[in-house]
């Protein structure tokens, strides 16, 4: 080996292992940053025009990632987002049933108001037990109403809540398309990219919490985003993602579609519905969890004034007229096994038997109620003050099977006590199983970032270690460098 070669690869040694420093430096400078990939420096043997081995030659800077566990980071966190959503909203639909020991939930109530009617039926005469009715009654209506507002006002937050995610989606679209424009051109150009790299994986993964994605790696470190429905969300550019909120919520609203690159893919009329992400457990909460629980709350209410609704006392073959509890559709009674959309924020106690509003409190012993003038629902014509038939009539009507509308989800064939019962089942077993999935999904989180992290993440002690060999070999050229150094001045004096 020639001197000049020999100080060559000396050179080139030294500025390989500055290079290499600096590179230990940022790695143990960025150990606890969400996110940072361990750096090492990429060297190859560089030749000299004759073919000979003259040093190092630094060809970048490459960072550790592994495809595979980030993938499955991705897919998982875009479940447990979803998961945590709809967790979310079970808890607060979980309100209305409360503790059933305070008789708070309408299946408590339903209890309190048939209690009060046993009481009432022992002493049909007794205005006390009356009074008492007729408010369990009034409070069995007010439960209804709250929970359906309370429904409904779930609802309206998960739509408020999709409104951010969607603004949250376009925003992080926003920042992938500059860190990947800077990606590509970098790489095209040979500069170190790793720290783009890493920010846009942690861009990817915030978006990932919002909405189920897959992406695909192109050249010079390209990507393409898609939903986990297979719709794009980026290519080169960031696509649009649209959605109108809708701020009062009833029964009957129907919220509106999330749209990327104008296909539906969350909401009604979904072409390529998403299945993870937060935005798709905000929907699902939305349409689907919230508004079979309404349904419920509606067929309660159906099936109280079914139970109460007054039957033609003179054989005269006209229909049931709404009791008790009435709605908007009175004197008729709602369709039977049917569910009529909004009846649990409709329902009120009959005024007909409320003294503050001109009733009587004898027309909940004696019928009448749907029509105080029309004798043919008069269940006590003569007025005696013992008659106690209606009343354990409407007792038996609470545990007495009837059938209620299948699509609702729970059993069609029930008392309405057994149903009323089931629906607070429903609330309490699906927020139980929703905590289980979001536990087990958050270690499932946990564990793979663990993994990705031990996979790709620094380690200080081995970057301490590296750098102790780094020193080694930048002092070893710097000996080779003296060497040579010595030699040319015993050569240059030889030559005097």
């Amino acid at each position: 080996m020639s001197l000049s070669v020999a100080l060559q690869v000396a050179q080139s040694a030294l500025a390989a292992r500055q290079t290499e420093s600096a590179v230990v430096a940022r790695n143990i400078t960025g150990a606890q940053d969400p996110g940072y990939s361990r750096k090492s420096v990429m060297l190859s043997t560089a030749y000299t025009d004759s073919g000979q081995a003259g040093g190092l030659r630094v060809n970048g800077v490459s960072r550790l990632a592994d495809s595979a566990l980030y993938s499955s980071l991705l897919a998982s966190t875009s479940t447990g987002s979803s998961q945590q959503a709809i967790l979310t909203g079970l808890g607060r639909l979980a309100e209305t049933v409360g503790d059933t020991g305070l008789e708070m939930s309408p299946a408590a109530r339903l209890g309190e108001l048939q209690l009060s009617l046993q009481n009432y039926a022992s002493d049909p005469n007794n205005i006390v037990m009356a009074q008492e009715t007729l408010q369990t009654a009034k409070n069995m209506a007010e439960s209804l109403k709250s929970s359906s507002a309370l429904v409904q006002d779930v609802r309206a937050n998960a739509d408020a809540d999709m409104a951010t995610s969607v603004k949250d989606i376009n925003t992080l679209l926003g920042k992938l398309e500059d860190l990947n424009s800077v990606i590509v051109k970098g790489t095209q150009s040979g500069a170190d990219v790793t720290d783009a790299l890493d920010s846009r994986d942690q861009v990817l993964l915030s978006l990932s919490e919002e909405i189920g994605i897959t992406t695909l790696d192109r050249a010079n470190g390209d990507v393409v985003v898609y939903t986990d429905s297979g719709v794009t969300l980026f290519e080169t550019t960031a696509r649009s993602v649209t959605f109108a909120p809708t701020t009062v919520y009833n029964a009957t609203t129907v919220g509106n579609s999330v749209i990327v690159d104008g296909v539906p893919v969350a909401g009604p009329g979904a072409i390529m519905p998403i299945s993870s992400g937060r935005l798709h457990g905000l929907a699902e909460l939305r349409d689907t969890t919230a508004v079979s629980y309404q349904n419920q709350l509606d067929e309660v209410a159906r099936g109280l004034i079914e139970a109460f609704a007054e039957s033609d006392q003179s054989l005269g073959g006209n229909p049931d007229q709404a009791g008790l509890f009435t709605w908007s559709g009175a004197p008729a009674v709602p369709a039977t096994a049917t569910l009529s959309v909004g009846l649990a924020s409709d329902i009120i106690v009959n005024p007909n038997a409320d003294p503050d509003q001109g009733g009587s409190l004898d027309r909940i012993r004696d019928g009448g109620l749907s029509d105080p003038l029309d004798p043919n629902y008069d269940y006590n014509p003569t007025n005696a003050a013992g008659y106690s038939d209606r009343l354990q009539e409407l007792v038996g009507a609470l545990d007495s099977d009837r059938t209620f509308d299948p699509a609702v989800g729970l059993d069609p064939d029930a008392s309405l006590l057994g149903f009323a019962a089931s629906s607070v089942s429903w609330v309490e077993s699906g927020r139980k199983t929703m905590t289980s999935n979001v536990e087990i999904q958050s270690v499932i989180v946990g564990r793979t970032a663990e993994n990705l992290n031990n996979t790709k993440g620094v380690n200080i002690d081995e970057e301490l270690t590296l750098l102790l060999e780094i020193e080694r070999a930048y002092a070893a050229a710097s000996r080779l460098i003296t060497a040579v150094d010595s030699m040319l001045d015993d050569l240059l004096a030889a030559a005097r």
